[in-house]
């Protein structure tokens, strides 16, 4: 007769074997719908003149529509604008001449208040009260004079060290004490849009909120540029900047963030070589409204 208890012992080792087997087979089998998800970003790019705008995102079709939209909307200026976009809610990113420096005009201004908060964090501090009167004054109203006393107190080392923790590498401030003249990139305004919508490092919660609350205050007159076409439901925070010279015209530019009512997004748009300031600000509302547009439809054609 046979070994009763080996066969038990025999059966039960197939049993487990086979348990084994159904685990490993299932875990083989996710592995591929894993990959997909990961795989699900995509990327598509659209030509302007010589340059192209590059978009990815995980959304289905927001690449392609973006990029398309936007090289449309600034076509004819492949060497006279650059753009940057996140977008936190649907994955996306667009990059157009990100790295091509210009003057900054007052868009830098949002960097000279991060570089005093900054400042402040490390001093322990909160601000003065003659300090929240003269960033009021700047982000609010575009107030030069307030810029220039801000920009003096904090000194160059200050805005450079904060310009290094931030990331900012190709920002270049400006030489003897011209702000305006300051270089920047698309792409290093949108690290300090990054870093002033999400936790980080460099700037605490406190000092985000108070430098987001100046930038949703400034004054109806100055709200231009990249809230054009944003969706009702968002509240926008704005920056704008504008400057003439006798080269490359006037200088428009204009960085927002979007948050609020399921928003998270940023965008940078800067322009010169416009004839006229109204020039400018068409040409950034054009990219602004396109970009707005395609990240508020539900669906992407």
């Amino acid at each position: 007769m046979p070994d009763m208890h080996a066969l038990r012992r025999a059966r039960r080792g197939l049993a487990a074997t086979a348990a084994a087997g159904s685990v490993l087979a299932a875990l083989f089998a996710a592995t591929p719908a894993q990959a997909s998800t990961a795989d699900a970003t995509s990327e598509a790019t659209a030509t302007v003149g010589g340059s192209q705008v590059k978009c990815t995102s995980q959304r289905p079709g927001l690449a392609a529509r973006l990029s398309k939209d936007i090289a449309g909307a600034l076509h004819g200026r492949e060497h006279a604008a650059a753009l940057a976009l996140y977008d936190r809610t649907t994955g996306t990113s667009c990059g157009f001449r990100v790295d091509t420096a210009f003057d900054s005009a007052s868009v830098v201004k949002v960097t000279i208040l991060g570089a005093l908060l900054r400042q402040t964090m490390e001093q322990h501090r909160a601000l003065t009260a003659h300090e929240v009167e003269l960033t009021t004054a700047m982000i609010t109203k575009s107030d030069n004079d307030a810029t220039n006393a801000l920009w003096h107190q904090i000194g160059h080392t200050a805005i450079q060290h904060f310009l290094t923790l931030a990331g900012m590498g190709d920002t270049v401030p400006g030489p003897k004490g011209y702000w305006g003249h300051t270089q920047v990139t698309a792409g290093d305004q949108l690290k300090l849009l990054r870093l002033l919508a999400s936790d980080n490092s460099v700037l605490d919660r406190d000092t985000r909120t108070y430098a987001l609350r100046l930038m949703n205050r400034v004054v109806p007159e100055q709200r231009w540029g990249t809230p054009a076409g944003a969706p009702a439901t968002a509240t926008v925070q704005v920056k704008n900047g504008w400057l003439p010279r006798d080269t490359h015209g006037w200088r428009v530019h204009s960085v927002g963030v979007f948050t609020g009512g399921g928003h998270d997004y940023g965008m940078v748009v800067l322009s010169q070589d416009n004839r006229t300031m109204a020039d400018g600000v068409a040409a950034v509302e054009g990219a602004a409204r396109a970009v707005n547009r395609d990240l508020n439809t539900s669906t992407a054609a």
